[in-house]
């Protein structure tokens, strides 16, 4: 069994004072500003998500990299000496946009500048793109590449 810990789950557990500028600042056009004072509480959540890992528990982690390789780099260090998967999974800006329009709980525009950039930078296993094959056959390459060889530490995170 998996626990499944998302970036936003984050983002919704913290108080509204740390989501604005110096913290997690979401403009109105969809850029995102990530400060000190977020990254301060990003890197304790993540040293939960690594203990929780070390005692034992299988982790579906989701993030979506907003500082780039500055937070990949968090993840390793959070997670040394654990055995990971990187998957990255791409998405075509025009259908994150869409998809951005439908949820309505996004600034327009985000999504589809954040599909290419959170991926700029960041080392992966294993990429995936939504458009090619249905939930159930990515799913089904994620799951295989799991059960295969995984590179050992320095990487140490799955996105």
């Amino acid at each position: 069994m998996w626990l499944r810990f998302s970036v936003d789950t984050l983002i919704e557990a913290c108080p509204a004072q740390l989501l604005q500028a110096g913290g997690l600042d979401i403009t109105d056009d969809g850029t995102v500003d990530v400060g000190d004072a977020f990254t301060r509480i990003e890197t304790c959540w993540m040293a939960g998500i690594a203990a929780t890992a070390r005692a034992g528990a299988h982790i579906l982690l989701e993030d979506g990299f907003l500082s780039g390789p500055a937070a990949q780099a968090r993840w390793r260090a959070a997670l040394d000496g654990l055995t990971v998967a990187w998957v990255g999974v791409r998405l075509a800006p025009g259908l994150a946009a869409e998809r951005e329009a439908r949820r309505g709980d996004r600034a327009p525009g985000m999504a589809a500048a954040q599909a290419t950039s959170i991926h700029e930078g960041i080392d992966y296993d294993l990429e995936i793109n939504t458009a090619t094959g249905t939930p159930t056959e990515l799913a089904q390459a994620v799951a295989a590449r799991i059960a295969g060889p995984v590179r050992q530490p320095p990487h140490t995170a799955m996105r």
